[in-house]
């Protein structure tokens, strides 16, 4: 068996926390579960053995989501609960709570995946060729989300 529970473990701490997500956001439950698919993509190839994408896209995919939280300042809500908490106060959002956890467990997601490939691929000719690809991959993943998260405010702001 191959030693990458680390990172398949994270995965599928990854899709609780974005269902948990779509439980406490209703209205972006669809967007929450689009979220999922790339970390069961990640949870698919460890399965099948298929893990020098794993560790690539394990790599990209949380990087390209840090950056689309923090570029809508959900990470710096993220930022004011973990505060709150080490203050020994409560949580008062707890969508910017599971946010911050969710970026802990990307941090994780990106060690763990580097450290692994490291191990196991570096040096081997491939890191280029799987780059590439697994960029294209992330890239079009979150490109659609980002269009259909853009599409969807101003309905939801209508609807709210």
């Amino acid at each position: 068996m191959r030693p990458y529970r680390d990172i398949a473990t994270v995965a599928a701490l990854q899709v609780l926390c974005f269902s948990f997500l779509g439980h406490f956001e209703p209205q972006f439950f669809l967007l929450h579960l689009y979220q999922t698919v790339i970390y069961m993509a990640i949870l698919i190839l460890l399965f099948y053995m298929d893990d020098r994408w794993a560790y690539m896209i394990g790599m990209l995919a949380p990087v390209a989501w840090l950056s689309m939280v923090f570029a809508t300042g959900l990470l710096g809500g993220a930022t004011r609960q973990v505060l709150r908490l080490t203050r020994g106060q409560g949580v008062t959002n707890e969508v910017s709570f599971i946010a911050a956890v969710a970026a802990v467990l990307s941090v994780l997601m990106i060690v763990f995946c580097a450290r692994h490939w490291k191990r196991e691929y570096s040096g081997l000719g491939k890191t280029a060729s799987t780059f590439a690809i697994s960029v294209g991959v992330v890239a079009l993943h979150y490109g659609i989300l980002a269009i259909w998260f853009w599409n969807m405010i101003p309905t939801q702001i209508a609807n709210g």
